[in-house]
């Protein structure tokens, strides 16, 4: 497809241009819809007569709508954007992206979707379908257990799956580790209720708090209802985990200030399965939490971490020289751009 596509800018230098503008000026309709000309065109870095040219073109087409709330999409229009989707990430080089990542971050798999989540909160939403179809096409017929993390990545995300994963398949969401502590609503439990509940599939509940004394870890250990779920976590096939910025995580979980300052001191940039890392990949801190530790990743099939948005770059960088090699990353291209500035492979 490259080759081609050379050969199309070599005898048409403005076909591939005048794609790429259309695209981007749907793309960003469709996430910002209802938007008006003067909004787009300062987020997409053009003048207004130029887009208003490109709009009148769009809408003669049939592809937006505009009103007196700004410019939609049709059906058509959306139509449009989703069968293109393959073939401009093509363009776009997200699959050359893909592979710089692969062989930067050593992991087998990485997925990009289009745009910034950190600027478009609605690519989120692509994540979390481009999870939910990664999951359909490689989990096993059959039994599954999936270990899931909390977060406010994994919430959204959790919205996006569907029951289509469930054709064939008997699904077991459980909270791959303790966390009341958090915002109920982006707590591992509550996120594997909202899978389960979205996928027609089952959860079982983890209620253990963030931090445990070693009185108290084996007391808790002997509760039947944290056995059972313990050994379903032993057990699972699959885990869903995103990956935080270290000193934001901190403060989400009300860790104490002088803990929040060694973190800072340490110069720990990231935070996954309650390890804070620095830049290194070097365990600087760790929450003593009931579940899933990250050594039990290397035996676990599939393994997801899920983190968009060009302010988690570092954090991914520093994770991933933890994560096992069959991770499959999924994040966005504002994060992979960052991660990918200035590096030559």
């Amino acid at each position: 497809m490259h080759e081609e596509l050379a050969w199309i800018e070599t005898i048409a230098p403005d076909f591939l241009e005048v794609i790429r503008r259309r695209y981007y000026i749907l793309q960003h309709i469709g996430w910002m819809q209802p938007v008006g000309r003067r909004v787009l065109a300062i987020k997409l870095d053009m003048g207004e007569r130029a887009l208003r040219t490109e709009t009148d073109f769009l809408r003669a087409q049939g592809l937006i709508d505009t009103s007196k709330s700004g410019m939609i999409l049709t059906d058509s229009g959306q139509e449009t954007l989703s069968g293109l989707e393959n073939f401009m990430g093509q363009i776009l080089d997200v699959h050359q992206q893909e592979q710089q990542l692969i062989e930067l971050l050593g992991i087998d798999h990485v997925l990009i979707v289009a745009g910034d989540s950190d600027d478009q909160p609605r690519v989120l939403k692509d994540i979390g379908r481009l999870v939910n179809e990664t999951l359909r096409l490689l989990l096993p017929d059959g039994e599954n257990i999936i270990a899931v993390m909390g977060g406010t990545t994994m919430a959204q995300v959790a919205k996006k799956l569907t029951p289509k994963l469930s054709v064939g398949r008997q699904l077991t969401f459980v909270p791959a580790r303790g966390g009341i502590g958090e915002a109920v609503d982006i707590q591992a439990n509550t996120v594997s209720a909202t899978m389960a509940k979205h996928t027609g599939g089952s959860h079982r509940m983890l209620y253990v708090p963030e931090h445990v004394s070693k009185e108290t870890y084996k007391t808790l250990l002997q509760e039947p209802s944290v056995q059972e779920v313990l050994q379903l976590i032993g057990k699972c096939n699959t885990v869903l985990h995103s990956i935080g910025e270290a000193t934001l995580m901190a403060q989400r979980r009300g860790m104490s200030a002088e803990v929040i300052d060694m973190i800072k001191s340490e110069q720990a940039v990231a935070e996954a399965f309650g390890y804070f890392f620095n830049e290194a990949g070097e365990v600087v801190y760790k929450i003593p939490r009931i579940g899933l530790q990250i050594r039990d990743l290397d035996h676990i099939p599939y393994v997801f971490a899920i983190a968009g948005g060009h302010s988690k770059a570092t954090a991914i960088q520093a994770y991933m020289k933890n994560a096992p090699s069959q991770t499959w990353l999924i994040t966005d291209e504002g994060a992979a751009k960052q991660i990918l500035k200035g590096v030559t492979l």
